[in-house]
């Protein structure tokens, strides 16, 4: 969420910052709702000391033994203007509360300007995509025919966008999450966390998918949880409410990650690169402000590590301005080489959302002076592990079908150095 104050005082420099997302804000109708805000509690100020003075006239006259009665009467009009007033700033807070939910963050003024992801400027690469001595497969045809991608058992038990990886398919995504979990903890000091799947509405506005993209989660008939759609959203809540003590904070975890995909329709319907269920180790940061342009560099590099480990071809993408996440004032992404459909295709993306996560979640830590002030937040996959899958498939696919097993992948698999059918 947006700084209240920078909103009030200076609602023109946020319109401007906001139309580089190319986001239209109706300057008019915010400060229409603070000015009326400020109307309604100048008035309850006015009504609470002319109640607070005949408060006063009515104990005199009682000392010097008049009769009250007509004065009282009159009192009890200056509670019922200040009900209706209270009742009345309540609507225009409430008016207020939903416009501003609604504002995306400002991005940094290092991010590229632009519309869409056609606009993204590239930042560096790493590796060569390879160059084959026969025709590459993608990775449906690969894992069908290794026998361990199911998508017509996916669609059969649950439905489109969902797949049943079998026997070594299993083991090989089990074998990635320990891997990323293991790097992340021993050698980027992140605590591994174990959280919940599903989360109330109250994590889910703290991170930004609540209000404005409830269409894009599952939620629960019945009971008022969500299925996560990342890890992002428990991580970040585990210090919502509190003063943090000690900063920087640095959790990561494996989920499984639920999304509708609703503005995704007809896009990628092929194997597993768009799923309603996907797994993904994803990493959380929470810092001081002036630490936080810093980690976002930290925290992507700890993210390209898995790639180069796993030798995959990648670039790292500033995002512009118009294809950026709602919360994040600034965006890598992370693009692997993926040979079955000769292009890049984003892998992770990592954030700094700057204060604007924490505002929502009033995660606050002591600054120098003692006082509370709000800390900053960033996150990132590393990495979805389905897509980590399909780029290890495509990218070590031999002339006869078989995979060849990166180095630091052995371990997890027995020593298995290539994957058969």
């Amino acid at each position: 969420m947006l700084d209240p104050n920078l909103l009030r005082n200076e609602p023109e420099a946020v319109a401007t910052g906001l139309a580089r997302r190319h986001f239209k804000l109706d300057v008019s109708a915010l400060t229409t709702l603070d000015q009326q805000r400020k109307s309604l509690q100048i008035q309850m100020e006015e009504q609470r000391n002319a109640r607070n003075e005949a408060s006063r006239e009515i104990a005199q006259a009682r000392r010097q033994g008049l009769d009250t009665t007509e004065m009282q009467n009159a009192a009890g009009q200056y509670g019922e203007t200040i009900k209706a007033l209270e009742q009345s700033l309540e609507v225009v807070l409430q008016q207020w509360e939903a416009l501003v939910s609604s504002l995306p963050n400002i991005p940094q003024a290092s991010v590229p300007d632009g519309r869409d992801e056609a606009d993204n400027v590239p930042v560096r690469h790493w590796g060569t995509p390879r160059e084959f001595s026969f025709t590459p497969k993608d990775h449906v045809d690969l894992g069908e025919a290794l026998g361990i991608l199911d998508f017509a058992a996916g669609v059969r038990l649950a439905g489109a966008r969902f797949v049943v990886l079998r026997g070594l398919g299993a083991r090989l995504e089990r074998a990635l999450t320990q891997f990323m979990l293991d790097l992340h903890v021993t050698a980027h000091d992140y605590t591994e966390i174990a959280p919940p799947f599903l989360a109330n509405a109250e994590s889910l506005f703290g991170t930004g998918q609540l209000p404005k993209f409830e269409e894009d989660l599952f939620a629960l008939r019945d009971d008022p949880y969500y299925l996560i759609p990342t890890a992002e959203v428990p991580l970040t809540n585990l210090l919502r409410g509190e003063i943090v003590s000690t900063l920087p904070q640095r959790f990561c975890a494996y989920t499984p990650c639920f999304r509708r995909e609703a503005g995704a329709y007809g896009r990628d319907t092929r194997g597993m690169i768009r799923q309603h269920q996907f797994d993904k180790v994803e990493l959380v940061q929470v810092v001081r402000p002036q630490d936080s342009a810093t980690a976002l560099e930290e925290l992507t590099g700890h993210a390209e590590k898995i790639l180069q480990l796993l030798e995959l071809p990648y670039r790292v993408m500033a995002l512009c301005a118009g294809d950026m996440g709602f919360s994040a004032a600034r965006t890598y992404d992370l693009e692997v080489w993926l040979p079955g459909q000769s292009q890049y295709r984003e892998i992770s993306s990592c954030s700094n959302f700057e204060s604007f996560q924490a505002r929502r979640l009033q995660l606050r830590y002591r600054g120098e002076d003692g006082k509370p002030q709000l800390a900053h937040t960033l996150n990132g996959s590393a990495l979805a592990i389905g897509r980590t899958l399909v780029a290890l498939l495509e990218n070590h696919q031999q002339a006869d079908g078989s995979v060849h097993i990166p180095e630091v992948l052995r371990p997890y698999l027995g020593g298995m150095e290539i994957l058969r059918a």
